[in-house]
């Protein structure tokens, strides 16, 4: 893309982004290369950073310092990567003259960013003519070397890329599935957003019972055979549920054993979200490579918890993780379910807002007739009653883990002295 006789699309501006808002969406990167060339240890930490990122988990970035010259002789006898970036604190002149040394022996197909302290209207024309891809102006955040490398590969006019909203329990036996299903089920109703909800539980997944579905293929058939899954193959393997919402169940049989490498699921859920809007995961309580893998690098996601110790100990462990993990996205989202169980003495919600320092996104009482009802006719809580209150919160669920809607911030809450070692960890 260097080459001064290729002109090529700018895709994004020269002002500095901002930070990640709640509802923002950037798109993963692909499996490319990417070299940086800095004169600052600011720009080569912030890029050192964004390697470290979700959305770049892909990308092999190698950071090394010294500017456009260090580039032109780096590459003399080497093949240029896919993206190459270089920062420059010279004057616009010199700048120009570093991208035509580097033209001269960098790929056509390579592409540049830019980073310079120039806030010039003229000079960025001259760099969109000199084939920049793009120009940044230090200093940079984490986020902004993210949004510019993914964007990139992301077209114009492309349809956005599926939205991946995990569902995992604190604890087993505390819901996660169902609440993931009936969520999956408000997105595709009430927003009326394409959505698959996926079930991974491949020995004991109850997303086919519980859509009432018995699919004579599911998941296992894609993760079996990674070298046949694209878009039409797993397009396939879906089973429709209504209008906008499908399934990708699981086998629930015991006929073999399901250990996966962490990348297991990587090329399914890349077909996935290249065509569907919203992709709810069903992920089993288990801690496993690819179970971690699928956590981090999610768009959203959504804890499970039960009111006791267990799961408060579990569920803050969790958050802590994903929090360090993920430190350029938003905390999960956690909420309570099956509060209020009779003579069973449980931890109050005020005791876990304070305790994960964030107010559940719902707590979900204990219904035992409309919940069984629901789940032994293979019905969704909507379905048995569409006013009733667990119907409304599912409502609430789905909007803000699209990105629908605005989330309060904690509040306050007693915490007994028995909880507070798991504040201090």
């Amino acid at each position: 893309m260097m080459k001064q006789a290729q002109q090529l699309a700018v895709t994004a501006s020269a002002m500095p982004a901002e930070s990640l808002g709640a509802d923002e969406h950037i798109a993963p990167a692909p499996r490319i290369s990417v070299q940086a060339f800095c004169e600052t240890v600011e720009t080569a930490a912030a890029i050192q950073a964004a390697a470290e990122d979700r959305r770049l988990a892909k990308v092999h970035v190698k950071v090394q310092m010294g500017g456009a010259t260090a580039a032109a002789e780096a590459y003399r006898g080497a093949p240029t990567p896919n993206v190459i970036i270089l920062e420059s604190d010279s004057r616009a002149e010199d700048v120009l003259a570093g991208l035509d040394q580097l033209a001269e022996v960098c790929d056509a197909s390579t592409r540049v960013i830019a980073i310079g302290r120039i806030n010039d209207v003229m000079f960025y024309r001259e760099l969109t003519r000199r084939g920049v891809s793009e120009y940044l102006i230090a200093p940079l955040g984490t986020l902004d070397v993210v949004r510019a490398v993914c964007g990139l590969f992301s077209a114009a006019d492309a349809k956005p890329v599926g939205r991946i909203i995990a569902v995992v329990g604190a604890k087993g036996g505390v819901g996660a599935s169902t609440i993931a299903h009936n969520v999956g089920w408000a997105i595709a109703r009430d927003l009326a957003l394409d959505s698959v909800v996926t079930d991974l539980d491949l020995a004991f997944g109850t997303a086919g019972l519980d859509y009432n579905q018995d699919p004579p293929q599911g998941i296992a058939d894609a993760v079996f055979s990674p070298d046949r899954v694209d878009t039409a193959f797993v397009d396939r393997l879906l089973s429709k549920c209504t209008d906008h919402l499908s399934l990708l169940a699981a086998p629930a049989s015991l006929e073999r054993v399901y250990d996966f490498g962490a990348e297991a699921f990587d090329s399914i859920l890349d077909s996935l979200r290249s065509t569907i809007p919203c992709v709810v995961l069903d992920v089993p309580h288990q801690w496993a490579g690819w179970t971690k893998r699928l956590l981090v690098g999610a768009d959203d996601i959504l804890i499970v918890a039960g009111p006791d110790l267990a799961n408060l100990r579990n569920a803050k462990n969790l958050v802590d993780y994903l929090r360090t993990a993920r430190p350029n996205d938003h905390r999960p989202f956690y909420c309570l379910n099956q509060v209020g169980v009779p003579k069973r003495p449980e931890i109050s919600p005020a005791d876990f807002s304070k305790a994960l320092e964030d107010q559940p996104l719902a707590v979900i009482p204990f219904e035992p007739q409309m919940f069984g009802t629901a789940a032994n006719n293979g019905q969704m809580i909507a379905e048995v009653s569409a006013k009733h209150k667990s119907a409304e919160m599912f409502r609430t669920l789905a909007q803000v883990l699209t990105g629908r809607a605005e989330t309060k911030g904690p509040r306050g809450g007693l915490l007994s002295p028995l909880l507070n070692k798991f504040m201090k960890r």
